[in-house]
């Protein structure tokens, strides 16, 4: 897969080479030419724009690197801006209804872009739709809620604290709340902002995420799901910021 080329069904062009104005003819005059410049300047669409800040902020691509607080501001500046329909959802699709009873909603995800220094993509949940507690080691992400109504559960790992197994550890809770689009882009990086999550939708949802660097099982960023516990259960002391976390077999 080339690095920049654009793999999703919904944005099929080259992103690094759309050109707005390609089927104007070279030999214009000059006053054309200079309305040309500057329709390539205000026409960027935000899918674009997004894609070249992406390469500008993980640039690096290692495992780890958090970039400036610059190039996080910027990039989540330029997710703040983006809407629904500049990326091709609405509530209305397909993903979105609840078509089994009885059995939790399918999650569906839609690739846009992706090369071995950050990804982007959309995950679209209908009502009651679950992303169940995963983990993201190494990673800076960033969360852009596009509509509705989303609870979110994260989780940072407590250092240093004992461990009752090889696969259950202490974690303490960053985030469990309910989001509402439209809301400020959430960002959570390798150690701190809830580097583990858990997406549950109240109503009918769709987020763009943008990670760096994405998941790769060769480089050691494998994607682990996991099991959520009360402290309580295993101390008998409540602790209502505390829960034990448990690997998902």
């Amino acid at each position: 897969m080339g690095t920049d080329t654009v793999m999703s069904g919904r944005v099929r062009k080259d992103l690094s080479k759309t050109n707005p104005n390609g089927n104007i003819p070279e030999n214009r005059s000059n006053s054309r030419k200079k309305i040309q410049r500057r329709s390539k300047k205000t026409l960027i669409c935000p899918v674009q724009k997004l894609f070249d800040t992406c390469k500008k902020v993980f640039a690096d691509g290692k495992s780890g690197t958090v970039p400036s607080q610059e190039n996080i501001e910027m990039l989540r500046a330029v997710l703040d801006e983006i809407k629904p329909e500049d990326v091709g959802v609405n509530p209305k699709m397909s993903y979105f209804r609840s078509t089994v009873t009885g059995r939790s909603p399918l999650v569906t995800y839609l690739h846009i872009y992706a090369c071995h220094r950050f990804s982007i993509c959309i995950f679209c949940l209908p009502p009651s739709g679950v992303i169940p507690l995963h983990n993201h080691p190494e990673m800076t992400v960033f969360s852009k809620l596009l509509f509705g109504t989303m609870h979110i559960k994260s989780y940072d790992w407590v250092p240093d604290s004992p461990q009752p197994s090889s696969d259950t550890r202490l974690a303490k809770v960053k985030v469990d709340s309910d989001f509402t689009a439209p809301c400020d882009t959430s960002i959570l990086y390798p150690a701190d902002g809830g580097n583990m999550h858990c997406f549950t939708a109240k109503t009918a949802c769709a987020v763009l995420d943008v990670i760096g660097p994405p998941y790769s099982d060769p480089a050691g960023r494998h994607c682990t799901y996991y099991f959520d516990y009360p402290f309580s259960s295993f101390s008998g002391i409540v602790f209502e910021t505390f829960s034990m976390i448990c690997v998902r077999i």
